[in-house]
């Protein structure tokens, strides 16, 4: 079959197929990708059929609490907290139980279904696991009914267990690529690793959460690849990140993705993984720009505010941005409104010597002391809780679109929430 038959697939008699129980296959895939710009809303909107199928018109909403800020021994290409970047973001060690608990409160008051509570690391150790389950305890007795994701890196059995008795109800490990592209974005571990981590989260009970990164200079092939990796791994949720290319690390000014692209290939893991949660995660501010409403035509989830190391889109336009699109945010009643929860400083554990000057030690998500925090966030009209734009100091051009700077290629680095005394995006 040559590549023009491959484009001429028709959309809508695809998701027909796919309706009846048909599995994608790996031409049809490299179909969907190679749609042209002109047919692509098209290809949203018959993938949309499949979304709504199995998710209505809700969007779950999640909320990213970072535990521990950057200090990673780990070499992946695309993080800003990997070992050897030059990212200026802030470090910091392990927030307390009570902070972490209140970072989550302020997300769920916000919106949120489910709580991620992510470190940075290779894997924890028994102490890091201790720690995390009073923290799931703490967030689920706060808050009844909320989910837990929690995200530590490489996990063993007995953690996996551990944490799944505290109450987790799923674990965060993304394969971010294909396995035949690995190597190219990380040395210190493998892909084998990963999966194996996502089959020790399933055996322990835990729902599997596991997706991409899309833009690394990956083929449509290994994009496709990656998606039936998933698809073959079971997993309930699929995070699809989009490069955010941070200053400081191997891929910046890697810049591959258009609005258009990426929802080709949101489309794509819609089809090959009709009824599981598809999410619009890091990157879509800045890659998917005035198309997010468009993209949760076939995705049904989202983080609502910031990401661990970079500012997202104000969660309050987030929300407006779901009502706007006709959806309504899960676990809220037809015609309420998420409300953005009241700000609080949060205190953190002393960190090592040796963070980015100014910063007080702080890390990826923390900024220096809470009174320059405050000073950037008042700087920006509308910045804090509810704010619209990027923590920048004043006198500095206030970004086109929240939460992506005046180069579309470089992420903003947060400055608030977690690990700071300034207001959340929350």
């Amino acid at each position: 079959m040559t590549v023009d038959q491959l484009v001429d697939t028709d959309a809508a008699g695809l998701v027909g197929r796919i309706e009846s129980g048909h599995a994608l296959t790996e031409a049809e895939a490299l179909a969907v990708l190679a749609t042209p710009d002109a047919q692509t809303l098209d290809l949203v909107a018959q993938a949309g059929r499949l979304r709504r199928t199995h998710f209505g018109n809700t969007v779950k909403v999640n909320y990213l609490v970072n535990l521990k800020s950057g200090l990673c021994p780990e070499d992946c290409t695309y993080c800003s907290q990997r070992l050897g970047s030059d990212a200026q973001i802030l470090k910091y060690k392990w927030l307390s139980t009570e902070d972490a608990a209140e970072q989550a409160g302020l997300g769920v008051r916000g919106g949120a279904s489910r709580v991620c509570l992510v470190a940075s690391g290779r894997g924890p150790t028994d102490r890091d696991v201790n720690r995390v389950t009073d923290m799931i305890e703490r967030v689920k007795d706060e808050n009844p009914g909320v989910e837990v994701c929690a995200c530590l890196g490489l996990i063993k059995e007995r953690h996996a267990n551990k944490l799944a008795a505290a109450g987790a109800d799923a674990y965060n490990h993304n394969l971010n690529t294909a396995e035949s592209k690995y190597e190219d974005i990380c040395t210190t571990h493998t892909y084998a690793d990963r999966v194996a981590t996502v089959e020790a989260s399933k055996a322990a009970g835990m729902s599997p959460c596991s997706g991409l990164i899309v833009g690394m200079g990956e083929s449509d092939e290994q994009l496709v690849e990656a998606a039936f990796a998933l698809r073959d791994l079971n997993a309930d949720s699929v995070p699809v990140n989009f490069l955010m290319p941070f200053e400081g690390t191997p891929l910046e000014g890697t810049w591959e993705l258009t609005p258009l692209r990426c929802l080709r290939i949101l489309a794509m893991v819609r089809l090959a993984c009709p009824d599981k949660e598809v999410r619009i995660a890091g990157g879509r501010e800045m890659h998917l720009r005035s198309l997010q409403s468009v993209a949760l035509e076939v995705a049904n989830s989202l983080f609502l505010g910031d990401y661990l190391t970079s500012e997202g889109q104000a969660a309050e336009a987030d929300l407006a941005m779901i009502a706007d699109a006709g959806f309504r945010v899960l676990g809220r009643e037809e015609g309420t409104t998420a409300g953005v929860a009241p700000c609080a400083g949060h205190a953190v554990e002393p960190v090592e010597p040796g963070g980015p000057a100014g910063s007080g030690g702080a890390g990826c998500c923390a900024s220096g002391g809470a009174a320059d925090d405050v000073a950037a966030a008042e700087a920006v009209a509308g910045a804090g809780c509810c704010g619209t734009g990027a923590a920048e100091p004043l006198g500095t051009d206030t970004p086109a679109v929240a939460g992506v700077s005046a180069n579309p290629g470089t992420p903003v680095l947060r400055r608030r929430g977690a690990g700071t005394a300034a207001a959340p995006n929350a």
